[in-house]
């Protein structure tokens, strides 16, 4: 799953590394800072393509938006089941109701530095806190979807998830779906409906990640900052040898 992620580039490096548009200054831009901690319902920036306001006769353009991590369905009564809809599984996607929709019509990318997941110890019961990232320092771009709420037309989004795969497999059962650079542009498209093809895990991107013990700091939300995602030594690591 992802439940906890990193994202760190400010919305106009983003702007320039998806090729999107981005109103500095704009409402959304004041509603995001960068983060070493996201948790569910917190602000995220997302990659859609969609009409500009007000343009609705114009092309559908590539643009960065600050969302609500945690999908509310165009349908739903209220919000308050948004912090249980932030992941949605490749497998049934199509088929839930609160997904099936926007998995069709409304799909984005969203910008990740990396991600969190607490691994099982090797050396021991408890878990191992982990950060999953690039070693190249590249951005993610995890599959997304999208929707829009309420009479303010509330922008909240969900992260697609699968079985983990690769080295992943030690770690978590399962992993956000990281789409490649050269998937970007059909996963955006609004006008392809069945993006069925791209719900597949890359293992080049995942064999070139970095699996990093970190401290345990990353299990409370209220903490932020760089240290969070500072390598630790392990209990493996820190037992002295005989030799």
């Amino acid at each position: 799953m992802c439940g906890r992620y990193v994202a760190t580039r400010g919305l106009d490096d983003l702007a320039a590394e998806f090729e999107a548009g981005f109103e500095a200054g704009g409402t959304a831009g004041s509603a995001w800072r960068p983060d070493h901690n996201i948790a569910p319902t917190d602000a995220v920036p997302v990659v859609l393509t969609r009409h500009r306001s007000g343009d609705r006769d114009g092309p559908a353009v590539r643009q960065v938006r600050v969302a609500r991590w945690g999908l509310v369905p165009s349908w739903a009564p209220d919000t308050r089941r948004a912090g249980k809809l932030i992941n949605a599984r490749a497998e049934t996607v199509a088929e839930l109701p609160a997904f099936r929709s926007a998995v069709r019509r409304r799909r984005c990318l969203v910008p990740a530095d990396g991600w969190y997941e607490w691994a099982p110890r090797p050396d021991g019961p408890g878990r191992q806190p982990t950060y999953l990232t690039p070693l190249s320092g590249e951005v993610l771009a995890f599959a997304g979807l999208y929707e829009l709420w309420g009479p303010d037309r509330l922008l909240t989004s969900s992260i697609i998830t699968t079985a983990a795969a690769g080295q992943l497999v030690a770690v978590h059962h399962r992993m956000p779906l990281v789409l490649p650079r050269e998937s970007w542009a059909a996963w955006l498209d609004p006008g392809r409906a069945d993006a069925t093809d791209l719900l597949v895990p890359d293992l080049g991107l995942v064999d070139r990640l970095e699996l990093r013990p970190v401290g345990p700091a990353v299990g409370n939300v209220a903490n932020d900052g760089p240290g969070l995602v500072e390598r630790v030594r392990t209990p493996a690591e820190a037992a002295p040898t005989l030799f």
